[in-house]
């Protein structure tokens, strides 16, 4: 199945593969693409799903419950909820992973209210980012 439709923002940027349709609600799988030096997201657990991640190009820099990991091409990770976690492109280079929640509960609707707020130009609205975040399961740590 071709990807659906791309959502950009802050140097990321999103391609659902499978949301919650597709799967009966088992699970949503999705591409992220990262420009070279972006950190995204802020640190973070979610509340109800698990995330796998599977690296395909570049090499992420994860942070997981403390403790850095690397996914390149070929590595994945399984990250239960409630683990905190954020990852960056520390690299010059592209980087792209796949990622999968499940259940599937957790799909576009979070990657295009993130995009309204950070598109707007300027420093986005950390208030309203971090509304959007607890709308959605994602639950942000600070420090």
């Amino acid at each position: 199945m071709p990807a659906k439709e791309a959502i950009s923002f802050n140097g990321m940027e999103v391609r659902f593969c499978l949301d919650e349709k597709d799967t009966n609600g088992a699970l949503t799988m999705f591409e992220c693409i990262i420009a070279p030096a972006t950190r995204m997201p802020a640190p973070h657990y979610h509340k109800d799903f698990d995330e796998t991640i599977y690296g395909i190009e570049g090499t992420a820099s994860y942070t997981i419950d403390g403790k850095a990991v690397e996914i390149g091409p070929g590595d994945s990770y399984f990250i239960p909820r409630g683990i905190v976690h954020g990852f960056e492109n520390k690299t010059n280079s592209t980087i792209r992973f796949l990622a999968i929640a499940n259940p599937g509960i957790f799909g576009p609707t979070y990657f295009k209210d993130v995009a309204a707020v950070v598109n707007v130009g300027g420093p986005p609205d950390m208030a309203k980012l971090k509304e959007v975040l607890l709308k959605h399961g994602l639950v942000p740590v600070m420090g």
